[in-house]
């Protein structure tokens, strides 16, 4: 490989070893000292380039392609405070598991400590939040050096990768010149052909990291399959999973064989899809178990996938039994805040889920007759209530219900995702729900969806707030310069109706200036502002008709609906009483 100079070397070098691990999309901020970096990416033929000017928008938008691939989307920025806009993305991708490959340009090592302009310390910046950080070697026309930085990127890529995915920072150096011009002597015109594996690589990765998913051993399957086997009362909870680890098949597959009914979070990949026709998914419990006369006794075992569960009353639920609680984490975290399970298995979920289904076969029973009567009555409950006003729970539930087949759909945290969890019922349709649940952060939620929508071509629906829309504007530039298309849902309550639920409500002031904080802004002119329709609308069927419109066109579509948090809330909360009177009766 020539190279007029040893930044454009490096580089390159680091750009092929990118594409050679897999990676064909990167996210890159402008700059001077991330040039030679953004060069190499845009003459890379293998390498699509998504532009964008806010460094948190792009770094979210990184995320959101990793969140439904899988596989890393590079985020580039210059060195300053632009790395410092990555951290919130960062802090997300570390807590939900999701890979994330920070590439930030600096100044070399002799200008730190010195004043500088727009030199700050880099080395470690994101501290812990990271699985693997690395100072690259500064450019240089050396062969071991090259060699280092092949293997680097190598690791890198295996790191974000592995049982525990997650961040990786990789701080790169550069002395300028950083364009691509000839400066002589700086890569002899011999360096490739007399040391040619550092300066071409291999035919393939430099290094490859072979990641190999690991069931459980005989002893541990034996554990879980005694348990399963003496269980009157058992129980499958599929938490939150971006990571792509429990599968649809697999969750069927061990619901089949035990017998157990699957309360399936929505964001576990689990409550959406063809699988749900002929397996035992339930997706009423948040609404049950919230019951005053919980009308379901406490299970004997549970065994338990993904996160944390998003529902709290299924949470209390769990903590409040005296089952036999087996953990399953690749990673082997601990993803249990209530600290009351009893085993970790730390193995492969999917590889976990098959080989226990295989050797288990016993039947349902009257725990899971019990458990399918109560989801079909929870909703029939639901159906029944006689509304008085806009239940924003309504809003969510008829966006994944009248969602396409298949759909990409991103949902916001504090209500939207709450909202989901309690009013989505499972649907046979192949919905691809993602959420920011590592840090439950609202930042960066618009931006996350259009990530995930850039890498497929089913349509994208994100279901955001107002607090949450407003926070991440500048991510709608994406829909332009990234060619991303979106329906976007906005339930705007003005302000922070979740602050509704907490006992600080009662304390007004400070209530609503403090914590609701209404902001009285009028979302429509962003639609002039970035280019796309935007529709209004203040009644259930005025939403179902405007979104079901945006589903069927062509570009972006913002739908905004008008809610009263407060009367929101209560609505609520007169539902779940009228449902919890319809189960005991």
């Amino acid at each position: 490989m020539s190279a007029p100079n040893r930044n454009t070397l490096w580089a390159r070098a680091v750009v092929e070893e990118l594409v050679r691990a897999g990676v064909d999309t990167a996210c890159v901020c402008p700059g001077s000292r991330s040039t030679p970096l953004t060069v190499a990416l845009a003459e890379h033929d293998d390498v699509r380039v998504f532009s964008h000017l806010d460094e948190r928008s792009a770094a979210f938008f990184a995320l959101g392609r990793a969140k439904r691939t899988g596989k890393p989307t590079p985020v580039v920025s210059t060195s300053g405070t632009a790395t410092a806009n990555f951290h919130p993305a960062v802090m997300e991708a570390n807590q939900a598991r999701v890979p994330l490959l920070v590439l930030t340009a600096d100044r070399p090592p002799e200008l730190r400590d010195s004043g500088a302009n727009q030199t700050v310390d880099q080395t470690k910046l994101y501290g812990d939040a990271v699985r693997y950080f690395r100072e690259l070697p500064e450019p240089e026309a050396d062969a071991r050096k090259l060699r280092s930085l092949r293997t680097a990127v190598g690791r890198a890529i295996g790191e974000t990768t592995g049982a525990n995915p997650g961040p990786i920072h990789l701080n790169v150096p550069f002395k300028k010149p950083l364009e691509p011009v000839e400066v002589p002597g700086d890569v002899p015109d011999d360096f490739a052909d007399d040391h040619s594996l550092a300066a071409e690589g291999r035919d393939g990765p430099f290094v490859s990291v072979h990641q190999n998913p690991a069931a459980p051993d005989d002893a541990t399957l034996d554990a879980l399959a005694d348990a399963v086997e003496s269980a009157d009362r058992g129980l499958v909870v599929a938490g939150p999973d971006d990571a792509h680890g429990l599968t649809a098949e697999a969750a069927a597959a061990l619901a089949d064989a035990t017998g157990f009914p699957v309360f399936a979070d929505p964001l576990s990949g689990i409550r959406f899809g063809q699988h749900v026709t002929d397996s035992r998914v339930v997706g009423g419990y948040d609404g049950f178990l919230a019951a005053d006369d919980a009308p379901l006794p406490e299970p004997d075992v549970v065994v338990r996938f993904g996160a944390s569960p998003t529902s709290k009353p299924l949470r209390n639920y769990l903590r409040d039994g005296d089952a036999r609680q087996f953990l399953v984490d690749p990673a082997g975290g601990w993803r249990e805040a209530t600290f009351t399970a009893s085993d970790l298995v730390v193995a492969d979920p999917t590889e976990t889920a098959r080989a226990l289904a295989d050797r288990v076969d016993r039947p349902a029973g009257d725990w899971a007759d019990r458990v399918a009567e109560l989801e079909a009555d929870y909703w029939e409950g639901v159906d029944a209530f006689d509304r008085d006003a806009l239940l924003e729970g309504d809003v969510v539930a008829a966006a994944a219900d009248d969602a396409p087949d298949p759909a990409t759909v991103m949902v916001s945290n504090s209500m939207p995702v709450r909202d989901l969890d309690r009013f989505a019922r499972p649907r046979s349709a192949e919905l691809t729900v993602l959420g920011n649940r590592g840090a439950s952060g609202i930042d960066g939620i618009t931006s996350t969806g259009l990530g995930a929508g850039s890498a497929t071509d089913d349509p994208l629906v994100v279901l955001t707030g107002d607090l949450a829309y407003y926070h991440d504007g500048n991510g709608l530039l994406a829909l332009d310069r990234c060619d991303v298309d979106a329906t976007i849902v906005v339930v705007n309550n003005d302000g922070g109706g979740i602050f509704h639920m907490l006992p600080i409500e009662e304390f007004d002031p400070p209530f609503t200036s403090q914590f609701k904080t209404p902001h009285g802004l009028d979302f429509e002119p962003t639609g002039d502002v970035y280019g796309f329709e935007f529709a209004r609308v203040e009644t259930l069927d005025g939403f179902r008709d405007a979104y079901r419109e945006s589903v069927e066109s062509e570009g972006t579509q913002v739908v905004e609906v008008r809610t009263d948090s407060e009367a929101s809330h209560r609505e609520r909360e007169r539902l779940a009483t009228a449902v919890g009177r319809y189960l005991n009766d």
